[in-house]
């Protein structure tokens, strides 16, 4: 019997050190873009994909991203007291009542791939997709994981979500080698973690989004640690491959890249401009804006 995708993994543990100072006791995944923080972003695209248990990979220093999901009881009395209703609501509704969170802590950072492999107890025997969500995806007419739902309902088969790059900076991504299926599907025939240009023909990059079948866990537990000395997500899939089928799936949408300050800054400004409060004012601003002289700070 074919298996729907019903969990979601987060790996959320790491540090943000790109982003330094603001991250010091403050999660990355929490820094807002606009008005809600980029987990609530990722946690979202997974309801609307059919997901109903989220699951959390955390460190020690990311309570607020519980407290975040969690009933907020004095600010909602606080709110009601003041007949605030379009805010209790907004407070209320961040997750649908049916969908469950899951909070498990990784207790060394030994990266994404043993993130992973922290919530094999969770998981079970089931598919699962993975989102990071740092990697900010939008598309109005349907979410990357949404997409990648579908093709995994045709294909029941493990499926990455890939963008091509320019080929210098292929050294910045995971990438993937393979065939054409069709004009956004490849059956992955091998992969590799931050090649140089020449030990590549392929500029094919993963990004942030996984659907993974329950084997990975065994292979995540036999692979060599790879670079940083960490278990490499990119590596177990690779020797997953000698067993199973692989696709790579072209999302439709535009990726912002928000682990970069430059990412953060471009999504931050698009979605302004996408707000149904702001993007009229916001619109006006930028245009009145003198951008030449406003300088580099001295």
């Amino acid at each position: 019997m074919n298996k729907r995708i019903r969990k979601a993994v987060f790996p959320v543990a790491g540090l943000g050190t790109r982003f330094l100072p603001a991250t010091k006791a403050n999660p990355k995944e929490m820094l807002p873009v606009v008005d809600k923080p980029l987990i609530q972003y990722a946690a979202e695209e997974a309801v609307a994909a059919g997901i109903d248990v989220l699951i959390f990979i955390t460190g020690r220093s990311k309570r607020s991203i519980p407290d975040h999901f969690d009933k907020a009881y004095e600010l909602e009395v606080e709110l009601k007291a003041h007949k605030k209703d379009s805010m209790l609501a907004l407070v209320r509704e961040i997750l649908p009542p049916q969908v469950t969170c899951v909070y498990i802590r990784q207790a060394e950072a030994l990266g994404l791939g043993h993130a992973v492999l922290c919530a094999r107890h969770v998981v079970g025997d089931d598919p699962f997709a993975v989102i990071l969500a740092d990697d900010l995806i939008f598309n109005e007419n349907g979410g990357c994981l949404s997409q990648m739902v579908d093709i995994y309902n045709q294909r029941q088969s493990g499926l990455i979500g890939v963008q091509q790059v320019p080929r210098e900076d292929v050294h910045s991504y995971g990438i993937v080698e393979g065939e054409s299926i069709d004009e956004r599907l490849w059956k992955i025939n091998a992969m590799m973690e931050k090649p140089k240009p020449e030990e590549t023909s392929s500029n094919i990059a993963i990004v942030g989004r996984y659907i993974l079948t329950p084997s990975i866990f065994d292979c995540l537990t036999r692979v060599k640690r790879g670079a940083g000395n960490e278990i490499q997500l990119t590596d177990a899939i690779a020797s997953q491959l000698e067993r199973e089928v692989v696709f790579a799936y072209e999302f439709e949408g535009k990726r912002y890249d928000c682990g970069s300050k430059l990412g953060y800054l471009e999504a931050t400004v698009e979605y302004a401009l996408k707000h149904p409060e702001l993007h009229t004012k916001f619109r006006d601003y930028l245009k009145a804006l003198d951008v030449e002289s406003i300088g580099p700070p001295k």
